[in-house]
């Protein structure tokens, strides 16, 4: 039985050599060996990036109409092959990158193909996937790129053993062999393909189908890994660690390489290396769905990221805090990304160490898309440079709001409430509230009761807590007057 490889790494360095007429044999069905996805940057190959958009548009086009065209010589009417094509995106773009490796050099020199040479390309491979699949042929181009597994009865249909009847008469084992080699036809389409077992064991979880292709696509080699030997272990061992049925779906789209990786000899000694570096073992839940890729860097990059947090000043205990609260940040590099900003910080004022520990996240963003703007606007409102690091130290959330879609207006907001701008510097915890639902209804009450609140009473208390304070404060006032 013939088999296919999706995006096999060896396999690209012979993407242009001449297709070798064997083939490997396995127990799923799937394309020959010899059809590639091409990516300029890995093997070579003609990049869709620098085909023109129209003439992507024209081939796609030319090669939808090509396999409609195949399905209904297969047997399929008009009506049910349109209807086909809508679930075949994946498989039509698989055909359009076969034509930019078939063709590669006439894209070279910049020539459009013709219909016919689409054709030629297209409709011979096609057949052989008929003659390769056979009944399968439209389950496989549905489910593609999920590999079907080869169903063990489908040999013994092949090749039935002697059969005798009840007569003690035999079969005639010609006449057996001989109906065993009739031409196959598409007849049932509709039947459910006989999947790889580790993508029904997924969907059991609620992990739709077409995100198991899209997992698939991005990382190939998911689609070869063992159910018991891999996944069914990692899976086990994230419901152990508290982790919800429900976001294991979440989890491996976020991070299908997480499957590959040994629990013994890699996941529980690399959460065991991040306990020491001050991680929560309590809270491993929450660690892995915000951020699973954290448990598949190596320790080395693990280990200098914690050393330069050492080195603007954080003790062992933020440290530990900020893995827990924000893991991703390991994935930023130091020198790109973590140490430009903290060096930003330095500049205006902010201490990087306190500013991470109370909002990590903050080194995430650009300096000149986002912290440079949220700067200059509260600079152009009034405040000082020393004023405004001490807000953004309180509250480094600051840097994380939209300046048109939060700061703006609640600003001018903030401006109809008769504070004092000083009031914003004690407590800028006041642009982390919703306008409508929390600012304006809380203010309306405080004027009707004409009585004078801190902006921190206003919006910090439970509503328990607020109107407690109201009625005493009402009832003072009242007393005095």
């Amino acid at each position: 039985m013939k088999a296919f490889t999706l995006f096999r790494t060896s396999d690209t360095l012979s993407l242009f050599a001449a297709p070798s007429p064997s083939l490997s044999s396995r127990t799923q069905l799937s394309f020959p060996q010899k059809i590639f996805f091409c990516r300029a940057e890995i093997d070579g190959s003609v990049s869709l990036v620098n085909v023109p958009p129209n003439l992507l548009l024209a081939e796609r086009e030319e090669a939808k109409a090509v396999l409609h065209m195949f399905l209904t010589s297969q047997g399929l009417n008009r009506l049910n092959a349109a209807r086909k094509m809508k679930k075949l995106d994946l498989f039509i773009d698989h055909l359009l990158l076969r034509l930019h490796t078939v063709y590669k050099t006439r894209y070279l020199v910049g020539r459009e193909l013709t219909t016919p040479e689409i054709r030629d390309a297209l409709i011979p491979y096609l057949g052989e996937l008929v003659e390769e699949h056979g009944e399968k042929f439209i389950e496989v181009l549905e489910y593609f790129p999920i590999p079907i597994v080869k169903d063990n009865t489908e040999e013994l249909t092949r090749d039935p053993p002697l059969v005798f009847e009840s007569s003690t008469t035999p079969v005639s084992s010609t006449e057996t062999t001989t109906s065993s080699k009739k031409p196959t036809r598409v007849t049932n389409i509709t039947e459910t393909p006989n999947l790889p077992p580790h993508v029904i064991y997924l969907e059991e979880f609620g992990m739709e189908r077409e995100v198991i292709k899209e997992v698939i696509r991005k990382f190939p080699a998911f689609a070869y890994y063992s159910l018991e030997g891999k996944i069914k272990p990692v899976v086990e061992f994230l419901l152990d660690l508290g982790i919800a049925k429900s976001d294991i779906p979440v989890i491996i789209s976020k991070r299908p390489q997480l499957c590959g990786i040994s629990l013994t000899e890699n996941l529980i000694p690399t959460m065991a290396f991040l306990e020491t570096l001050g991680v929560d073992k309590k809270k491993w839940a929450k660690v892995i769905y915000r951020f699973p890729a954290l448990l598949t860097y190596s320790r080395s990059k693990l280990q200098s990221t914690v050393d330069y947090f050492y080195e603007i000043g954080l003790s062992s205990q933020d440290v530990g805090k900020v893995l827990t609260r924000y893991p991703s940040i390991i994935s930023y590099s130091v020198e790109e990304k973590l140490r430009p900003t903290a060096q930003y910080f330095h500049s205006i004022g902010v201490n990087p160490a306190v500013l991470m520990s109370r909002c990590p996240q903050a080194f995430g963003l650009s300096i000149e898309a986002s912290l440079k703007p949220v700067t200059e606007f509260f600079l152009q409102k009034g405040y000082h440079i020393a004023d405004f690091a001490l807000m953004a130290s309180r509250y480094g959330a600051l840097y994380t709001f939209s300046v048109e879609d939060n700061l703006l207006p609640k600003w001018e907001y903030f401006l109809t409430m008769e504070y004092p701008k000083t009031e914003l510097v004690k407590f800028p915890q006041y642009f982390g509230y919703s306008l409508e639902e929390r600012i304006k209804p809380r203010y309306e009450i405080v004027k009707e009761s004409a009585v004078r609140l801190l902006l921190n009473q206003v919006l910090s208390l439970s509503d328990e807590d607020f109107q407690k304070l109201l009625k005493r404060k009402v009832k003072k006032k009242n007393a005095c007057a």
